[in-house]
């Protein structure tokens, strides 16, 4: 028992908890509501609005190449601190300069979205995967629970604060600047690179005690130390990469499109936001779960599952009116729990199929293209809705598009090891 409680990973799983928090949830959660009171003193309309978020999402996912080779370099602690720099820089952007569109773009679309890229997904699910192997999932969906809980937390408190003021959504990016710097003192001081460097080893001494174990997990992970160059010639890679952007698309439209929605349904603002924090809150329950399936069944199946959430999510969101918010508060979980429960799928995948040492960069490059393919998730929403008056298009788009995530990750099985391939091909000789 005391050799357990001296295992630093648990200890590190509740300090990116609180990472993921602070620098997940307030800039973008918490900015999806600042962003729609802006719209009241810098007139664009929703495709513009909607570019932001557009924006966002690309510099998040083109970022993490860089982010890749910034944790090779420099590690993650100091990748940490790089991404709540530049979430420091893009906040006072806004708060101090913003007055015209193309202010709102590059501070919140290009400044906000390079800082959550080096802050957040990379830097944490790297630092999960060196970390842990046998409780990868779990440790993976405890860490992403945060942002969950800062959306719930985050988005009524930022409504509050901006109604109680006023009306002054530059007083709340302010806010937003110090929980950034708050987060790069808390990485510095508490983020470990690897437990070989304080002489500890993955999972722990659970690990060794579990052994017997041993042969169901070979079956879930890869014990091939993967190069980046061949897990690019794997075409198991490229269908994961077509599946997580299939099951970020709804996401990032979500984000950006979902409060504008519910108020043109004429749901109050404090519904809406409320409906914003339920939202982040299904994403919990749908990380636990992910986290919890990743360790005991394949990966694929596990995925497919959180996506479907998708489905009835759409549908109920279309149904949302003043007099039915449960049908609004019930789609907003759904969506909470689809990205969240595919998000952490998606991840620790990725570290079962190719392991740690790859996985920085190969997950950096997954991060990119998916943003790239998804990147126009929040104009296009926006374009929808101008030219039907409503986003039912949008939510029936979202739809199909995980339908073709799930085709995909149909066929998206555990990859052989260039070393066993090239041992078949001998014994076919």
């Amino acid at each position: 028992m005391g050799n357990e409680q001296k295992f630093y990973g648990w200890k590190l799983v509740g300090v990116l908890w609180t990472l993921y928090l602070l620098n997940m949830g307030f800039p973008l959660y918490g900015g999806a509501v600042i962003n729609s009171f802006m719209l009241k003193e810098i007139p664009m309309d929703r495709a513009t609005y909607g570019l932001g978020f557009s924006l966002l999402n690309l510099f998040v996912g083109t970022s993490a190449i860089l982010v890749g080779m910034s944790i090779t370099k420099w590690g993650v602690r100091k990748t940490f601190v790089i991404g709540s720099g530049l979430l420091a820089v893009g906040t006072i952007w806004l708060s101090q300069v913003a007055s015209q569109p193309w202010h709102y773009l590059v501070g919140f679309g290009f400044l906000v979205g390079c800082g959550l890229g080096f802050s957040t997904i990379v830097t944490l699910s790297t630092t999960v995967t060196r970390w842990f192997v046998k409780f990868r999932g779990r440790a993976m969906a405890l860490a992403m629970t945060a942002s969950g809980f800062a959306g719930f937390i985050g988005a009524p408190a930022i409504n509050q604060l901006i109604s109680s003021t006023g009306g002054n959504w530059r007083l709340a990016w302010l806010v937003v600047t110090g929980i950034a710097v708050a987060s790069a003192v808390i990485a510095w001081l508490f983020v470990k690179e690897r437990p070989q460097d304080i002489g500890q080893i993955p999972d722990g001494q659970e690990a060794e005690a579990t052994a017997a174990a041993a042969p169901v997990n070979s079956a879930l992970v890869t014990k091939y130390a993967w190069q980046p160059a061949e897990v690019y010639k794997s075409v198991t890679y490229w269908l994961t990469v077509l599946a997580a952007a299939a099951s970020q698309w709804p996401f990032f439209f979500f984000t950006a499109h979902w409060i504008m929605h519910l108020k043109g349904k004429g749901i109050s603002p404090a519904d809406a936001a409320f409906a914003m924090g339920m939202f982040t809150m299904g994403g919990i329950f749908g990380r636990l779960i992910s986290g919890w399936l990743m360790d005991r069944i394949a990966a694929r199946y596990v995925f497919m599952l959180g996506i479907c959430c998708y489905f009835v999510g759409s549908y109920l969101a279309v149904q949302a009116a003043p007099g039915a918010l449960t049908a609004a508060y019930a789609a907003a979980i759904l969506y909470g729990a689809g990205f969240g429960w595919s998000f952490v799928a998606q991840n620790t995948m990725l570290g079962h199929f190719f392991g740690s040492a790859a996985f920085p960069k190969v997950n950096g490059m997954l991060q990119a293209i998916s943003a790239i393919i998804v990147s126009g998730a929040g104009v296009v929403g926006g374009k929808l809705f101008d030219a039907f008056q409503s986003y039912t298009p949008a939510f029936q788009l979202n739809a199909a598009i995980c339908l073709v995530g799930i085709i995909c990750l149909i066929f998206t099985t555990m990859p052989k090891a260039p070393s066993a391939k090239c041992s078949e091909d001998t014994a076919k000789v």
